[in-house]
């Protein structure tokens, strides 16, 4: 069993979900208090992939989320570092790829849009990852992100991180084939930055229009943003 540092050291964390990936999912609707498959709906709300688009879902995990991205008729793609997490989500019948996101194994302008649920916190080098997404989609394509955030209301992020996120950790520990993973997962939930503070890193790796909706009193949050248009050559007159 392992788990990882807040170093989040790539091969660490990718051995640490290799552990967990047999019962992840199910580990993940316990400690969420089944709030989890809300949160998914949402999001694919936010996304709106419709068929046509390719769609990118990074650190897709078992790709349960890929699989509901993917209702609406969009070809969707399901990338993770963790082979573990992917073999455990072979059944799902969605296109597989082992990636990581700093070198991601595509052209440039490749999707429509991209999107990451509940994994960019484990990413080593968040700007350098967004920068990279950025590369392969195309101008005026979308990046939807779903992550844990900070509750705006102070008496409830008190609660949250005091007693529920403690509530949760126990729960995932329970139910997991690894409880030390969730140690670190509870760590990285506590150390990650809040809705704004993600948001301007967002902006700074290339992206605009950058907007987020809070979910569960902001213990979640979505982030939506856009690549640039491209810039199409001024001509001068001769």
């Amino acid at each position: 069993m392992s788990r990882a540092s807040l170093d989040k050291d790539p091969r660490e964390v990718a051995a640490m979900f290799d552990d967990v990936a047999p019962g992840y999912d199910r580990a993940n609707s316990v400690m969420t208090f089944g709030f989890d498959r809300r949160w998914r709906t949402t999001t694919a709300r936010v996304l709106d992939a419709r068929a046509g688009e390719t769609v990118l879902d990074l650190a897709a995990g078992t790709g349960v989320s890929t699989q509901e991205y993917a209702r609406g008729g969009a070809y969707c793609v399901a990338a993770d570092f963790s082979l573990g997490m992917l073999r455990s989500g072979r059944h799902r019948g969605v296109p597989m790829v082992a990636a990581d996101a700093l070198r991601l194994p595509f052209a440039d302008e490749s999707f429509d849009a991209a999107t990451i649920t509940f994994g960019i916190r484990n990413f080593v080098d968040t700007k350098a990852a967004l920068t990279e997404i950025a590369r392969v989609v195309r101008p005026g394509g979308r990046l939807v992100i779903c992550e844990v955030s900070t509750p705006t209301f102070a008496p409830i992020r008190f609660v949250y991180r005091k007693f529920l996120l403690r509530a949760m950790t126990w729960l995932g520990r329970r139910s997991s084939s690894n409880p030390e993973a969730y140690a670190y997962l509870a760590e990285s939930m506590l150390n990650w930055p809040d809705q704004r503070k993600l948001g301007e890193l967002i902006a700074a790796s290339g992206w605009h229009n950058v907007e987020w909706l809070n979910l569960t009193f902001g213990v979640v949050a979505i982030h939506r943003a856009r690549r640039a248009p491209a810039r199409h050559p001024t001509t001068t007159p001769h």
